[in-house]
């Protein structure tokens, strides 16, 4: 997708063809699929771009779309993979619904900068009958026993009548040869009005339906003579203009009705009434966003029955992917950050994440239904199935169409990363920004206040947990012999223990459960474990060969924990200690440059991590 976006701004248009008609339909009938529907063109559009993934995304919407891989799956498998093979669905509006700054206006910008590039590649070929300012498909110049033949020979399907301009043109400038029609290549622009159109409702009085049919040219009826003849009447409005691409209506609910009813024909029919003409052919994705309110408003008057069989409705949840959340954060903060310099943390944004993930879960009254519990599964990257049954369950309770938007929570990031003295913006500074934030909106309902605040709370929590494990790591690398050795303690107990008779205890029972507790087991679990422990060692020995404890992860890190609260009275991290010892204070350090070399961490929020780490255990 960034490779077909990354045109010069000046590009100029790629050599073009032109022809007659005649000349044409050899190409069609060599390459049927430069005649192919709007719809068509969409789906092969994605395709070109690489498909679908093993791991069932699109590569199309890879780098500007973050969470919504299961809205994306059923745009193109549910509503534009069956809509190009020709069934019923392309006759059907896409009208997309979900909150504000939910991605709708991203996914249908995406859509329309694909077009535009996809009709400059040799792929993506389109070609219109010249001079028609429609850019009219010209398969329909062919007559019925000739549409009957490309069907049956080639498996071509041609939809839809000539313009009036077309027709005039064909009788008048052509003598009715339609073998001699001009035809020529074109690109699909928005800014040239060509193949893309975009409505956006205004205040309903001052709404007109020339908009989107076009109008009377007045200047040219008194040298025509009549309203009624093509040559004073402008093909100009947005339907016109659309045609062979894709329309998009914002906010398209809030349309007057008669607006509507002209989509009624157009999305069933592919015609549409202009002025004094006959019903005028178009092809068209069309493609309307709207807020859930709206939404509801709409199905809830019976005035909207016909217009609503027409809609394929497709939700735009908020995300609730914490990692595709932080990458909606870095796609919008990179351009300012790389300006200003300013640092960001680790955990910072997913800190930040993690309150806008919490505000949008829905609770359900279930066993594992509650926020934290769903969002700590949400999290999970082994258990897909889990998560994924679970997230529609969410769906079908409306998960994710409320909560708070990216927007806001930018908006807050905006307001700290701007400030004069700030050089290093940590997870704790972004959660006391959007705390305040909330405190100082006049305008939010005390009860979402509440909640928002005890939101940031929950955040708070686990980032401090995640905090903790990263300085934990970043002291146990320095601690290695110290980490050795407690290893080797521990399973030389776990070998006396397996050896010994139950009756003659003669290891140290107290350090194992420390560690094993440390890992989730109980009690009654342990002899299986030691005894797994003990048969990994004796299999490393047949083999000649150590067994080590990073070869069983949960083992590692209960070991990192036990070492590390053990030696809590001796590392004095906090400043409050009075005369921190050399030796440790030397420990601090080399942390500290542990976690700076790891590359995300700068001198600065590395000290404050391991201040706050410090403080958390003196609690």
């Amino acid at each position: 997708m960034s490779n077909a976006l990354s045109a010069p701004l000046n590009n100029p248009e790629p050599q073009g063809w032109r022809g007659t008609f005649e000349q044409y339909l050899d190409q069609v009938t060599a390459t049927p699929e430069i005649a192919g529907s709007a719809h068509r063109r969409l789906y092969r559009m994605i395709l070109a771009a690489g498909g679908k993934t093993p791991d069932g995304r699109y590569p199309f919407f890879a780098d500007s779309v973050f969470g919504l891989d299961e809205t994306i799956r059923q745009l193109v498998e549910e509503y534009l993979r069956p809509s190009a093979l020709g069934y019923d669905v392309k006759k059907r509006i896409l009208l997309l619904v979900g909150p504000v700054s939910g991605g709708k206006s991203t996914l249908v910008w995406l859509l329309k900068r694909g077009l535009e590039a996809f009709s400059r590649q040799d792929a993506g070929g389109l070609y219109a009958i010249r001079g028609c300012p429609m850019h009219e498909e010209p398969l329909h110049l062919a007559p019925l026993h000739l549409r009957r033949a490309l069907f049956e020979k080639w498996g071509i399907t041609v939809e839809g009548q000539l313009c009036p301009v077309c027709r005039q043109n064909l009788d008048r400038v052509y003598g009715g040869r339609i073998q001699a029609v001009e035809v020529e290549r074109i690109w699909l622009s928005e800014p040239r009005r060509v193949g893309i159109g975009t409505y956006a409702p205004s205040d309903p009085k001052s709404q007109d339906i020339s908009e989107l049919t076009g109008s009377v040219d007045f200047h040219a009826i008194s040298q025509y003579g009549t309203e009624s003849d093509p040559r004073a009447f402008r093909f100009d409005g947005e339907l016109n203009v659309a045609n062979r691409g894709l329309m998009e209506f914002q906010e398209m609910l809030k349309l007057d009705e008669k607006f509507l009813y002209h989509l009624l024909s157009l999305s069933q029919e592919g015609n549409f009434k202009t002025g004094r003409y006959e019903l005028i052919s178009a092809d068209e994705v069309i493609i309307g966003h709207t807020n859930e309110s709206e939404y509801r408003n709409f199905m809830q008057n019976p005035r909207n029955e016909a217009l609503a069989s027409r809609l394929f409705v497709l939700p735009v949840p908020y995300n609730l992917d914490l990692d595709a959340e932080v990458r909606i954060y870095e796609k919008l903060l990179k351009p300012h950050l790389a300006r200003t310099g300013v640092h960001l943390a680790p955990l910072a944004l997913e800190a930040a994440a993690a309150v806008s993930v919490l505000s949008r879960i829905e609770e359900l009254p279930k066993p594992g239904g509650d926020r934290v519990s769903k969002f700590h599964l949400y999290l999970e990257e082994e258990d897909r199935e889990r998560v994924l049954a679970a997230r529609q369950e969410g769906r079908l309770h409306g998960e994710g169409l409320k909560g708070l938007d990216p927007r806001y929570i930018v908006n807050r990031l905006a307001a700290l990363m701007s400030s004069d003295d700030i050089e290093c913006v940590d997870a704790l500074s972004i959660l006391r920004a959007i705390q305040e934030g909330v405190e100082r909106d006049p305008f939010m309902d005390k009860n979402v206040r509440s909640n928002v605040l005890e939101w940031i709370g929950l955040a708070r929590e686990w980032h401090d947990r995640r905090l903790e494990r990263e300085v934990l790591d970043a002291f146990s690398r320095d601690w290695s012999d110290e980490l050795s050795n407690l290893y080797h303690n521990y399973i030389d107990n776990v070998v006396m223990a397996v050896r010994s008779p139950a009756n003659g205890r003669n290891w140290d029972e107290a350090l194992l459960r420390q560690v094993e507790e440390r890992m989730g087991i109980s009690e009654v679990q342990a002899p299986a474990f030691r005894e797994e422990i003990f048969t990994r060692l004796e299999m490393a020995k047949k083999q000649q060969r150590s067994l080590n404890f990073l070869e069983h992860g949960g083992l590692k890190r209960a070991l990192q924990e036990k070492l590390l609260d053990d030696l809590r009275d001796e590392v004095k991290i906090t400043t409050a200690a009075p005369v921190p010892d050399r030796r440790v204070l030397e420990k601090i350090e080399s942390a500290a440059q542990s976690l700076v070399a790891n590359g995300s961490y700068c001198p600065h929020c590395a000290a404050k991590a391991i201040r706050h780490v410090g403080g958390l255990m003196h609690r």
